[in-house]
């Protein structure tokens, strides 16, 4: 298994749903460190990682996923919920998840329609899927809301679904590459850069714990930032042309188009190094650099990423993609600063 894809895998198994990243971070954090990278936090939480102390450019990705909250226990001891993030529930429903407590406990549940047996009901596959028509089973013997109780389970816990992580014919299937993929690519290529090099680069890498709910990149970078390059996952559906085994070039998203003179250098560099490319426009997207332009940042933005199929289901993408995006990102960087 190749080094990304090995990264891939452990940031997968590690839960992240937004508002609760701060082990999934630790978990970068400490790789980073072991491997003479410094690190530190924001005051929002974010990680940045690099070893020059101005740097200019800052490559962003971000470590929350999609996920749940509790909203409240149901009169038979099971749970209602509310999503964090643009969770597809047609996808999720029968997956296996864990309700992480305030004090720290674990327990195990399922994500599933409200009366979901088809010998009881008959419109079961009919009904709409939403939140108020599923629930979280929990696996507790548990009868009413005071048994549920008695847990330690309360409004507000955390649900994080499993990422069902499969790596086949080199395609990696989970929930989540939205956007750990990116991440990963990142993580690896500092992990092939060095930290010698690395102090020598004006090069931070930017990893927020917020973009799924719109914010994640809206505070927080080096003051001496000129430009941001985000990874995050390049679309691959109907209507657009990226592809799992290549990089997507993003021109335009919902929040309008990204910086002319990026977007075209990375084009040109795609070219350049025969990288497997193509260029898109996102209707329904959006990112943390456009919650960086957003938010008032004086800096040119840029956005690309592994393509990735069937986002915020079950995700899949291809090494070949994850490639790509690392060898454009590393060829982005060389064209700015010598590495030696």
């Amino acid at each position: 298994m190749e080094r990304v894809v090995r990264i891939l895998k452990e940031i997968l198994e590690i839960p992240s749903p937004t508002g609760y990243t701060q082990e999934v971070l630790a978990h970068i954090e400490k790789l980073l460190n072991e491997n003479g990278v410094k690190t530190y936090y924001t005051n929002k939480g974010a990680l940045i990682a690099g070893n020059h102390s101005e740097p200019e450019l800052v490559i962003a990705a971000h470590v929350d996923t999609l996920g749940a909250m509790v909203r409240g226990i149901l009169p038979n001891g099971h749970l209602s919920f509310t999503r964090i993030g643009g969770l597809l529930l047609p996808t999720f429903e029968g997956e296996y998840c864990t309700i992480i407590t305030r004090s720290g406990k674990r327990y195990r549940g399922t994500l599933l329609l409200r009366n979901p047996s088809v010998h009881v009901n008959k419109e079961a596959g009919k009904k709409e899927r939403k939140e108020e028509n599923m629930y979280i089973r929990l696996d507790e013997l548990v009868e009413k809301k005071e048994d549920t109780e008695k847990l330690g389970i309360r409004p507000g816990d955390f649900i994080a679904f499993d990422p069902k992580f499969e790596y086949v014919n080199g395609f990696v299937k989970a929930h989540f590459l939205d956007d750990k993929a990116s991440v990963a690519v990142m993580m690896d290529l500092m992990l092939d850069l060095g930290a010698e090099t690395l102090e020598k680069l004006p090069v931070a890498f930017f990893f927020s714990p917020y973009e799924e709910v719109g914010h994640g990149g809206s505070a927080g970078y080096p003051p001496s930032m000129k430009e941001l390059l985000v990874v995050d996952m390049g679309v691959v559906g109907e209507g657009v042309a990226g592809k799992e085994t290549a990089v997507s070039i993003a021109a335009k998203d919902s929040s309008g188009p990204y910086d002319y003179g990026m977007t075209t250098k990375l084009i040109e560099l795609a070219e350049k190094h025969e990288i497997p490319h193509v260029i898109d426009v996102f209707p329904y997207y959006g990112s943390d650099g456009s919650a960086a332009l957003r938010a008032g940042w004086d800096v040119r933005v840029a956005l690309i990423g592994p393509g990735v199929h069937a986002s915020h289901g079950m995700e899949r993408t291809h090494v070949k993609g994850l490639k790509a995006t690392k060898d454009l990102v590393r060829a982005y960087i060389e064209s700015k600063y010598r590495l030696e």
